[in-house]
């Protein structure tokens, strides 16, 4: 086998490692699939007779697509605890440790967050579907939304892995967490941003997230009555671009922290 081949086995060996731990400890990921199930039925509640749809649209028209891509941000809270806790264990340093490729370890667990993501979205489009919520587009370019939500998420995971790897222990983590709140509210997820103050409208509508999922509306065919901007015009270009960049940082920061870990 060649080098390449060893070290997509050895990363298969560590996603089947997390996936025995979904079949064994099923509560938490289950609980992680429901929770932005849970936002959508609270929110769409909350809201939805509070704000006025273009062409009376239902507000899950424009709920929908927002969970879906904050669902992808939410999921870096489960790579870092995942990733702390088998540092703070030892777990890394005993795969470390082994004849199999140091870069397994880290693609093991791109690999299975990402399939976590991906039951989550079969989950949330499935209550969205239940809820009223419709794509009006083609099959091709519902495709192209949902790989533009999981690509936010590849983004997102390899913060959620340099955090991980940096901070001491899972207590350290309560702190970072508080934080992804407010980048995932701060944002065109559940309100266009036409209805805030121009300062704050500005910054959420170039927070990547709302790129994202800007640009999954547009794939969707669902309204997004947001203010018109240079950013929300090109939301596409936003959602591919934001990630690689996020991606270029994080990956080589993971990377070197990595290799350092046991210095």
């Amino acid at each position: 086998m060649t080098a390449l081949g060893w070290t997509l086995a050895d990363a298969w060996t560590i996603t089947r490692r997390t996936l025995l731990h979904w079949r064994m400890q099923p509560g938490p990921i289950i609980f992680g699939w429901l929770f932005p199930v849970l936002m959508m039925l609270m929110f769409g509640a909350l809201l939805g007779g509070a704000i006025e749809m273009p062409s009376g649209d239902s507000y899950y028209e424009l709920l929908v697509p927002g969970i879906f891509a904050l669902a992808m941000l939410f999921g870096l809270e489960a790579t870092m605890t995942a990733v702390t806790t088998d540092v703070s264990k030892g777990v890394t340093d005993r795969f470390r440790s082994l004849p199999m490729s140091s870069a397994a370890v880290v693609l093991g667990r791109c690999i299975a967050d990402l399939l976590d993501s991906v039951v989550s979205l079969i989950v949330l489009s499935a209550a969205g579907l239940a809820l009223g919520w419709r794509w009006h587009g083609g099959v091709l370019d519902a495709l192209a939304a949902f790989g533009l939500l999981l690509w936010l998420r590849f983004a997102v995971l390899w913060i959620g892995i340099f955090i991980g790897l940096t901070v001491r222990n899972a207590q350290s983590i309560t702190a970072v967490q508080v934080l992804v709140w407010p980048v995932g509210f701060l944002s065109s997820a559940f309100v266009a941003t036409s209805t805030m103050p121009d300062w704050l409208g500005t910054i959420a509508q170039w927070n990547p997230l709302s790129a994202t999922a800007t640009a999954a509306r547009s794939l969707f065919g669902n309204p997004d009555p947001s203010a018109a901007s240079w950013i929300g015009d090109h939301a596409l270009e936003a959602a591919i671009i934001g990630p690689l960049l996020l991606t270029a940082i994080f990956l080589p920061l993971s990377a070197a922290r990595f290799r350092r870990l046991s210095r």
